[in-house]
């Protein structure tokens, strides 16, 4: 677990995450329209959350010509937005994009997608072209108030946690580390050549190649899920940036004085004079 909860929310959240996974129950059990779940998700906002309902919690939120069912601000800001499905409704790609563009339209970086049962956090990257990560989820009739990996997830949507980097410092965390950077991270020409060289430690005059290693890391060791797709190939541009930028620094860094002298339009610097 990465932070330390006050104890106040720790009890806050024990208190109240068993009254809802009850309710919740309920209401899918009768399958309650999206209305009523929005009413559910209001009062989880506030009872869980601890966001005050009147002033905090603000729904139906107008955002160009359209409305986003809820949004949290505090101290006139919009801390953020969450879209909400109907609780027997599966929260699929399109609702996704509707919530994205909420959030872009309003230029809010944190999004909540949820059914009231499902919740999902994904955070937006304003770059171009705009894009978002995938934050993490929970199940709130799944999850164990007093379980330290459950608390942080529900941290992050606390109202205590906003005047902290809580939810800043837990995406970098999971934007670093998580098996498709590691992968990428293992197919690195440095990592490879650490194999090579305590491979040939193992067998006097081995001889191996870094294709070879390589292509039995690629095809052997990894699974397919970490080495294809969007994330994987987002994670590997990660990695080429950091070693590129590294690359370029340790360049500069071994410029000799001549060099420098050269490159700034100066003579090197001349050899003291031999003393007779």
């Amino acid at each position: 677990m990465m932070v330390k909860l006050p104890q106040k929310v720790i009890e806050r959240l024990t208190k109240t995450i068993n009254k809802f996974q009850k309710v919740l129950q309920v209401a899918k059990d009768r399958d309650v329209n999206e209305a009523n779940t929005v009413i559910i998700v209001g009062d989880i906002l506030s009872d869980i959350f601890g966001f005050d309902k009147y002033t905090e919690i603000t729904s139906e939120f107008a955002i160009r010509g359209t409305y986003c069912d809820l949004a949290i601000k505090t101290d006139d800001k919009i801390q953020y937005l969450v879209e909400v499905k109907a609780i027997g409704i599966d929260l699929k790609e399109n609702h996704l994009r509707q919530a994205i563009d909420y959030g872009v339209n309003q230029g809010v970086q944190w999004i909540v997608l949820t059914n009231g049962i499902i919740w999902e956090i994904y955070k937006i990257q304003y770059n171009k072209p705009i894009d978002h990560d995938f934050v993490c989820s929970f199940n709130l009739l799944e999850i164990n108030p007093r379980r330290a990996d459950d608390q942080e997830k529900l941290y992050l949507l606390c109202k205590e946690s906003l005047s902290k980097s809580v939810r800043e410092d837990f995406h970098e965390r999971i934007l670093n580390v998580n098996r498709f950077v590691i992968a990428a991270i293992i197919q690195t020409e440095d990592v490879i050549n650490i194999i090579k060289r305590e491979l040939k430690k193992l067998c006097s005059g081995l001889r191996v190649d870094n294709d070879e290693i390589e292509s039995i890391i690629y095809n052997e060791i990894l699974k397919r899920e970490v080495l294809d797709g969007e994330i994987a190939a987002r994670a590997k541009q990660r990695i080429k940036r950091v070693i590129s930028k590294s690359l370029k620094k340790a360049s500069v860094e071994k410029i000799d004085e001549p060099t420098i002298q050269k490159i700034i339009g100066a003579q090197p610097s001349e050899k003291p004079l031999q003393e007779e």
